[in-house]
């Protein structure tokens, strides 16, 4: 394994950690003060990140129109994506968010069929087919007992946020092509998160939940977790991908990073949930689903 691949699977690595860690400071303060501090903190480190990849602390070198696309990439795939995904792993977990998140290339597949004309092959239908199958054996499988009609409840929930999260990241992804084009990524995610940050600050005011995101800092706990969470994600992850999407083929980097669902299932059965056959088949499936679609023709 070169490292190119080991910074891919650095990605995937990053990525269920922060999951992990933002799941404990959503149950914990809220998932919508932990959005809006976990891009604050954010903030701090792409500059430093930016820094160091382009000798700049700030995107000032954007044009009007890369600016437009990237805060309205920011306010679809950051505020609404993100705000429904870190509110389903509060509803039924990391784990099976993760699963759920992994329709996003479908939802973006589809967006890009629609809006640009792009072209779907028998491979990518195929791809779908296996992602759905996966996330569908993910949500049906049960936990240990029969289930009360409040977990039910919460399952649906659960669902129906991760699907908005992962059409919210769908949307994100379409626009932040329009943006990135000819322009650096870490600057460009940059740019994304400031328009978060000012999204999720006209929510927290519209909602009159100041008072909970100042008891959020307060709380310690919550806010290490949420720190720790902003460094392994928009940061340690962000600046893994370049690498490997730089240094690794394309078709094994998107493979390697998609590996979230199946990485965190160890971290699930060392904490005590039940997976279940059905579970990890799903997880796997999923994957697999994404590979397919994602690796090069």
């Amino acid at each position: 394994m070169n490292l190119g691949e080991l910074a891919a699977l650095g990605t995937a690595l990053c990525w269920t950690g922060s999951s992990l860690v933002f799941e404990i400071a959503a149950r914990r303060v809220g998932s919508l003060a932990v959005n809006l501090i976990r891009v604050t903190l954010a903030l701090g480190w792409l500059a430093v990140l930016a820094l160091l990849t382009r000798g700049q602390l700030l995107p000032t070198d954007a044009t009007a129109a890369q600016w437009g696309w990237l805060a309205l990439s920011g306010l679809v795939g950051l505020v609404l994506g993100d705000l429904c995904q870190f509110r389903a792993f509060v509803e039924i977990g990391a784990r099976r968010t993760l699963v759920i998140s992994t329709t996003t290339p479908v939802f973006a597949a589809a967006l890009g069929w629609l809006t640009l004309g792009e072209a779907l092959h028998g491979r990518d239908l195929a791809g779908i087919a296996i992602i759905v199958a996966g996330v569908v054996l993910v949500v049906r499988a049960r936990a240990s007992g029969a289930p009360t009609a409040p977990a039910r409840a919460a399952a649906v929930r659960g669902l129906l946020l991760g699907l908005g999260g992962a059409i919210g990241q769908a949307g994100g992804l379409a626009l932040a092509k329009h943006g990135l084009a000819g322009y650096h990524p870490v600057a460009g995610n940059q740019i994304r998160m400031l328009a978060a940050l000012a999204g999720f600050a006209l929510v927290v005011t519209a909602a009159r939940w100041w008072p909970s995101v100042t008891g959020a800092v307060r709380d310690r706990r919550a806010l290490a977790f949420t720190g720790v969470g902003a460094l392994l994600g928009p940061t340690l992850g962000v600046a893994l991908s370049l690498y490997a999407i730089a240094r690794a083929g394309t078709g094994v980097a998107a493979a390697l990073m998609s590996l979230s669902p199946v990485l965190i299932l160890p971290v699930a059965w060392w904490r005590g949930e039940r997976v279940g056959a059905a579970g990890a088949a799903g997880a796997l499936l999923a994957v697999a689903g994404v590979v397919l679609l994602s690796w090069p023709a």
